[in-house]
């Protein structure tokens, strides 16, 4: 079998919106400002180094463009032109560009209940605005055909299962896949939740305090802080999918 590409970072996604402009205030409400134009393509960055971390295209309909991720070299980059496609939009990058003019959020301290961590007379106080984007953490996408899917990007690139998740008949329906600096998550077509807006809550898989958004084309957004940090020593865990395991506190999630 031939060597897997090795994949080191996402690094940005595309989205295709019939109303551009709606979708721009959205994107900068949201905590994303625009880096760059391009004719009818508008470039969002975070406050990391990446070029950027979202693409909008204006275009005749509402349609998500892909997903891009950073290649370890430009050989992995040459090897990925010879795998299979099913026209499915999937990009590799390499040699981009850093950031210079990065934006540094501040570090918090954080008192609890045994341990204060700021100095008595010291205020934090916070002005009403976007929680800044720092960078694109993840994505989820729903697939025809799971174990397809499952077995193409775990048998030609370094994704590793941190979470699979089967239903009533045993029959796997949902993955969290890792690379060693993150994850991002695929779900099969019997998975819907993740449609849905909702928090903020805690996630179980995953850890991270999230909410959704629905973006004005009513794809879904969100923003997570604090998620596990996990490499290909962790286990693959492997649980039956309830609606109690998506979150351990916040609202309940609409039908």
């Amino acid at each position: 079998m031939s060597l897997k590409i090795q994949l080191v970072r996402i690094a940005h996604v595309f989205y295709t919106h019939k109303d551009i402009d709606k979708a721009r205030m959205f994107l900068e409400d949201f905590g994303m400002h625009e880096t760059k134009r391009v004719g009818d393509d508008f470039y969002y960055c975070g406050t990391g180094s990446e070029p950027f971390v979202y693409c909008a295209r204006k275009g005749q309909e509402d349609a998500f463009g892909g997903a891009a991720f950073v290649v370890e070299s430009e050989t992995d980059l040459e090897a990925a032109q010879a795998l299979p496609v099913d026209k499915f939009p999937f990009h590799l990058v390499h040699s981009q560009t850093a950031l210079k003019d990065v934006k540094t959020l501040p570090l918090l301290d954080f008192n609890f209940p045994e341990e204060k961590h700021r100095l008595g007379n010291k205020t934090q106080r916070f002005q009403k605005g976007p929680a800044p984007v720092h960078k694109l953490g993840h994505f989820g996408m729903c697939v025809t055909d799971f174990t397809l899917a499952y077995d193409f990007y775990t048998t030609h690139f370094n994704f590793k299962a941190s979470n699979l998740v089967y239903d009533g008949s045993g029959r796997d329906i949902t993955t969290f896949l890792h690379l060693d600096r993150g994850f991002w998550v695929m779900t099969g077509s019997a998975t819907k939740a993740m449609r849905i807006a909702g928090g903020v809550g805690r996630h179980i898989m995953g850890s991270q305090i999230f909410d959704y958004w629905f973006d004005t084309s009513r794809f879904i957004l969100e923003h997570y802080v604090d998620g596990d940090l996990i490499n290909d020593t962790s286990p693959t865990e492997r649980e039956l999918a309830s609606p109690s395991n998506l979150h351990v506190w916040g609202p309940d999630l609409p039908p």
